[in-house]
Formats: structure tokens, sequence, C-alpha cells
């Protein structure tokens, strides 16, 4: 069985972060590893409170895992604040993992700050680099960037521009755009679309953590970038239009959906 770890922060509501991540491993038949860098106190409606974990603990988790069991694949969600970015990319330049998946964690749905504005430089120079896959929403792609995107165009343009930042494939998500929702993976030489049509719901809590989990997985089995991305597209699509109606802001979506679905089980 291949090994996936995710560094990320806990959701305590279980659809977003660590939780989500750990799900998206499991369904992909993947053993899914964690290491904590921030406990959220938050639910589908709002984030009440952030506690970071010591950059010592961060390192600490980092070696129990690699000492311990090969690793097939990492992703990389919330870094919240510089000194939590520094340990974690001190230990990734360590251990040199393979099939790296870094998803800017920014904002949490509900719009509130999950990164610190003083960190995005950081990020951009110490985390960026050392990705296989990034995937930036488009806020998070303006904010690295530094442009304003509007259309596909503008997509494409932001991801050539992070791409000289030195990640090695670049995928911008369209899911807040207007219209279908298109994603752009740039590889450097080629711009590749993958477009679904949108589908109407509030539940969407936990799409990027799910999606940039799923790429890893997929990297993970042996799967090539624009494969990988475009089996987890399929798999958030449908984790999205199957979601849950639990809370009572923006629920999180049916991680087990097809599984749920070849066992008999009704959500």
């Amino acid at each position: 069985m291949k090994k996936v770890l995710t560094v990320a922060g806990s959701d305590c509501s279980g659809g977003a972060g660590v939780q989500a991540d750990l799900k998206t491993f499991g369904a992909h038949g993947v053993f899914g590893m964690s290491v904590i860098v921030s406990v959220v106190a938050e639910n589908t409606s709002r984030v009440i409170d952030i506690q970071d974990i010591s950059p010592d603990m961060i390192e600490k988790q980092f070696d129990a895992v690699f000492e311990d069991i090969e690793v097939d694949g990492v992703k990389v969600g919330m870094l919240s604040k510089p000194d939590c970015m520094r340990a974690v990319s001190g230990k990734l330049r360590e251990y040199k993992p393979d099939n790296l998946v870094v998803d800017p964690v920014m904002y949490a749905k509900g719009g509130a700050p999950l990164m610190a504005p003083d960190s995005i430089d950081l990020f951009i120079k110490e985390i960026i680099p050392l990705s296989y896959v990034l995937t930036p929403n488009i806020p998070e792609a303006e904010k690295i960037s530094g442009m304003e995107i509007k259309n596909v165009s503008d997509m494409k343009k932001a991801c050539r521009a992070v791409f000289e930042m030195g990640a090695r494939n670049v995928l911008v998500k369209g899911g807040h755009s207007i219209g279908d929702a298109e994603d752009i993976l740039f590889d450097g030489k080629e711009f590749y679309s993958f477009k679904t049509k949108r589908i109407d719901t509030k539940n969407t809590h936990g799409t990027g953590c799910t999606l940039s989990s799923a790429v890893a997985a997929n990297l993970a089995l042996g799967k090539g970038v624009y494969e990988a991305v475009s089996l987890a597209k399929d798999y958030i699509t449908a984790a999205i239009e199957h979601s849950l109606e639990i809370g009572k802001g923006h629920g999180p979506t049916n991680h087990f959906y097809e599984l749920y679905k070849k066992a008999g089980i009704g959500e």
C-alpha cells in the first residue's frame, strides 16, 4: 500500500484540513499519515480561533514519520506563520519526498484568513520552489502572482508567473469564477483545461484540501500529473455533487460517496 503524508491544520468539524485529507487518502486506497501544524477551532460557519503547533513539535512529527515509514507522496496545506513555514520547509529539504503537492491555504471558506499576511513572501521563497504541484484557487493565485484574474487568459498568465517562482506544475482552480468550474494546469510547456458544470450547492467546505490531497494520492499511485489532476477533478466533482447537509453553513463534501454507492450505503 502506498503511504501519503498530509502536513496541514486540524479542522475539528471534520470537513477540511487534515481530516479531509485523511478521508481522501482512505477513499483512494492509500495509507494516510499527518503532521499537524495548527489546531483550528472552526465549523461550517466560522473560524473561532487558531493555535499553532510549536516548530519543534512540527519537526518531531516529521522525524517520527520519515525515520520509520517510506513516504510516497506529501500534501502540504495550511501554514499560518513564518516559523511554521521554516520548520516545514527545513524538513522537506531534509527528507526530499517525491510527489509534493502544495495547497496554499490562505482563507477559510467563510473568508477568515488562515495565513498571516506577512507570511506570503516567505511562502513564495521557501515553499513554492519545493512543490511538484501547486494548487492555488483564484484569490490565492492573485495574492501570489500580484495580478488580478478575471478570465481564463488571466489564469494562464498567473500559472506562468507562479511557475517562474519555482513550482514544477501549477494548477489554478476556477471555483471562484463565474460560469463553469474550469481549472488550468501548466507544466512549464503546455496548458491543460479541466472543465465541469458548476454544481449549485453551498456545501463546499474543504474542497481545496480534498482536491489537492486527491492529486497527491494519485501521484503516489503512479499516475502522471495530467492524469492525477484529471482523476482528482472527477473525484471532487462527485464529492461536491453528493455533498452532505451537515452544519448550518458551508457543509462538507462527501469523501466516500463512490465507496458508499458500491457498498449500497445510503447518504
